[in-house]
């Protein structure tokens, strides 16, 4: 049982439309929506907690980012498969992108977090593990906050799939952080 405070919450998508819209572009990645949904709920959970980016010099220190996908980007993975099975180049970016902790290195890099950078993907319940995650790191001392990314891509064709993010911390810790 994880004994971590829930200061933020976001997902995408908020509305039908935007699910019918689909998820922002995010420049440097292609193919799929795994990057750019990962970039969109960190986002919006971070602006709901500090507002405009950077975090707070003292909080971003300390502040580690948990990426959880059961499946991953299966959507980068399939691309790259048809392509060397037909003998083609594989596109560079596919490369770069087919690394989650790329994403990552968007959003630390934007919010200047500086905590560590941890991707898995669990066996059962993406929150439950992410949440164990982040008290293994609060109580290791690794970490004073998480920003906990759960993302998962729809299984059918054209689908984008969907994403959620949390900010937490340990029970004992007050919110801190915001902005006027």
């Amino acid at each position: 049982m994880s004994t971590t405070q829930v200061w933020e919450r976001a997902s995408w998508p908020a509305t039908e439309s935007e699910a019918a819209e689909g998820p922002r572009k995010l420049p440097g990645f292609v193919v799929s929506s795994f990057s750019p949904l990962v970039a969109e709920v960190a986002d919006r959970c971070l602006r709901a907690h500090y507002g405009e980016p950077p975090a707070a010099a003292d909080d971003g220190a300390r502040t580690a980012v948990v990426l959880v996908s059961r499946l991953g980007d299966f959507a980068t993975d399939r691309a790259v498969a048809k392509a060397v099975d037909a003998g083609r180049p594989v596109q560079p970016l596919l490369f770069f992108q087919s690394v989650p902790n790329s994403v990552i290195g968007h959003v630390t890099t934007q919010w200047q977090l500086l905590g560590p950078v941890v991707c898995f993907s669990p066996e059962g319940d993406p929150e439950d593990a992410a949440l164990e995650y982040a008290d293994l790191l609060f109580a290791d001392g690794e970490a004073d906050r998480a920003l906990l990314v759960l993302v998962e891509l729809a299984t059918e064709e054209g689908a984008h799939g969907s994403a959620s993010a949390l900010l937490v911390a340990p029970e004992d810790r007050p919110t801190g952080g915001e902005r006027p």
